[in-house]
């Protein structure tokens, strides 16, 4: 839903060939994050056998061990890092500026980006302190504020 609505901000002037462009942009750059992280959550209930978060997290298996981890973590990243405009997925947020301006940033920042960071905070308990966990988180965070000071 926040991808349609952000492509709909972002191409408001819809007669502005750049706008039209971002709105692309940044509607491509989410769905595709969306569609990821709605892979990583259907192996997330796979792997746990819930569909509740609060369950997830009270359960006692240790979801770090089973055989899904690895294709769950890359793809709840990957829809992680894509909302948050984290690097190599930064490069639609400023684009996503042609959008009228309090809107824009009430609606990029505050909504798609702080979602992205929420999520990895809440599963942080179940799947976070492994070495790939880590070191992804790690490498992407550090070079997007590398990238971002830049």
């Amino acid at each position: 839903m926040t991808s349609i609505t952000s492509y709909l901000l972002i191409g408001f002037n819809h007669a502005d060939i750049n706008a039209r462009k971002s709105a692309r942009q940044g509607l491509f750059v989410t769905v595709a994050g969306g569609l990821a992280l709605m892979a990583g959550l259907v192996l997330l209930g796979i792997a746990s056998g819930s569909w509740s978060l609060a369950e997830i997290l009270d359960q006692e298996a240790d979801l770090r061990e089973h055989a899904l981890y690895t294709p769950m973590l890359i793809c709840l990243l990957l829809g992680a890092f894509t909302k948050s405009a984290q690097f190599p997925f930064h490069f639609w947020l400023p684009n996503a500026m042609a959008a009228p301006t309090p809107v824009s940033a009430y609606l990029h920042s505050a909504t798609m980006v702080k979602a992205g960071i929420y999520l990895l905070a809440r599963l942080h308990p179940e799947l976070g302190g492994t070495a790939m966990w880590v070191g992804v988180l790690s490498v992407v965070g550090a070079t997007t504020m590398l990238v971002g000071a830049f």
